[in-house]
């Protein structure tokens, strides 16, 4: 394409020579675009777009499973509080079996201490009675878990948002490529024109070279507006996890967007970044109420069935005990009420941010607001001059073929319905994207 364009841009740029003008050697009208669309063949509609993207795209899976994580970390919070059975085995090999020798009655007795090989197992079984800590901690763990899912609703969001964003852009990219096919049809029309004119010994060469150089101009426009149309579909496949590009239907429905009242009154509500930063404001307010549990006192019932063989003098084969264990923290060098201070001041963060971040999603309503009602009064001015542009265009031409003009005043007309073009479908791109922006800020997006 690079090429194309360059071979185009050389043969509008080289000197006539004295010789009748030529059409450019360009790609036949429709290959270039039909190219394209062989490519991406696959359309898909804004829902189903969204729908896919949230079910493939990559940072919503990562999201899914942070909340996966967040839910094993509950079960190991838990794990701190429940009971706990271990068992062990203890095998000991001495020199020689360990005698102790005593005398009764005059006559030497001999008892075997420990022998020379033996085996011993058992089993633990250790009951938390009290473990505030390990309380508390599964307490946090369910509230990070809640705040996982919160974040990956926002991480929802902004891939909706992402994906709904490269469908218009796919959409205007269309708008732009038509634009600049039906300037290449009339500006081909009017070399045909010029140059069947000059053959006919009537016209002008310097009329010739000019529609032939406007025909290569509108050539160039319309490859590059291909080639961002190709950009565009592939972005649209990424988003949608798709191995190759996704084009997208020329229809974009969104939903009416509802009044400022209404959405910067529901921001905390609606707005999912905003439910996020509440709820890290619930996690951090818990746990900085719960570092009362660091003072309080562990307490835990140990039962232990044992084997030994074979026995000792202090260790039956067979038996059990049990145990009550008290565990009561009195210094611990500042650990507890480093935690306190920590943990405070993680709360005063996470209200900060909150309270920056609700009035931050307020001003992003009210600019959003204003800037889609200028951007439907841009779309309204623009569509007016594209019309009148054309209107003059046609205008130009017919005074052009009576003879009453030269046909520079037809380029330049043209040149200027091109543009007008090109601002109406930049403004309907800007419109929708204004549209969509409003959606998302207000939280009814997706």
């Amino acid at each position: 394409m690079r090429e194309l364009i360059a071979a185009l841009l050389l043969a509008a740029s080289a000197p006539d020579g004295g010789a009748p003008a030529q059409p450019p050697a360009a790609v036949p009208t429709g290959a270039s675009d039909a190219s394209v669309a062989s490519v991406a063949s696959e359309k898909v509609t804004l829902a189903g777009a969204v729908q896919r993207a949230l079910q493939r795209n990559p940072s919503v899976t990562v999201a899914i499973q942070e909340v996966e994580r967040a839910d094993a970390l509950i079960t190991q919070a838990r794990a701190g509080w429940l009971p706990i059975l271990t068992g062990n085995g203890l095998y000991t090999r001495l020199d020689h079996d360990r005698v102790l020798t005593t005398e009764t009655m005059g006559m030497p007795h001999t008892t075997r201490v420990a022998a020379e090989n033996q085996l011993s197992g058992n089993l633990q079984l250790t009951v938390p009675l009290l473990a505030a800590p390990a309380w508390t901690a599964t307490g946090r763990a369910k509230s990070a878990k809640r705040t996982a899912e919160a974040s990956a609703t926002d991480v929802r969001r902004q891939v909706a948002q992402s994906t709904a964003r490269a469908f218009i852009t796919v959409v205007a990219q269309h708008r732009l490529v038509a634009s600049s096919e039906t300037a290449r049809d009339t500006a081909k029309a009017h070399f045909d024109y010029a140059h069947t004119r000059l053959q006919g010994g009537i016209g002008h060469a310097i009329d010739d070279v000019r529609a032939q150089q406007d025909l290569a101009t509108v050539e160039t426009q319309l490859q590059a507006n291909l080639a961002r149309l190709a950009v565009a579909r592939e972005a649209l496949g990424v988003l949608v996890g798709t191995d190759g590009p996704v084009d997208a239907v020329d229809e974009v429905p969104l939903p009416a967007p509802p009044s400022m009242s209404d959405a910067v009154g529901g921001a905390r509500e609606h707005r999912t970044d905003v439910k996020l930063l509440d709820m890290r404001v619930a996690s951090a307010k818990r746990a900085a109420g719960d570092v009362w549990a660091y003072y309080m006192p562990y307490l835990a019932a140990v039962g232990t069935p044992f084997l030994q063989y074979p026995a000792s003098l202090t260790q039956p084969e067979r038996g059990w005990q049990a145990q009550l264990v008290l565990t009561l923290p009195l210094y611990d060098g500042g650990l507890r009420t480093g935690i306190g201070r920590e943990r405070d001041a993680v709360l005063a963060e996470a209200r900060a941010n909150l309270e920056a971040g609700l009035r931050e999603a307020q001003a992003e309503i009210r600019a959003n607001f204003e800037a889609m009602i200028r951007a439907d009064l841009a779309l309204a001015s623009a569509r007016d001059a594209a019309r009148l542009a054309r209107r003059a265009m046609e205008l130009a031409t017919l005074a052009y073929k009576a003879g009453a003009t030269t046909n520079l005043e037809v380029i330049d007309a043209a040149r200027s319905a091109r543009d007008a073009d090109t601002a109406a479908a930049q403004a309907e791109d800007l419109s929708r994207q204004a549209r969509l922006d409003l959606l998302v800020a207000s939280g009814r997006f997706p």
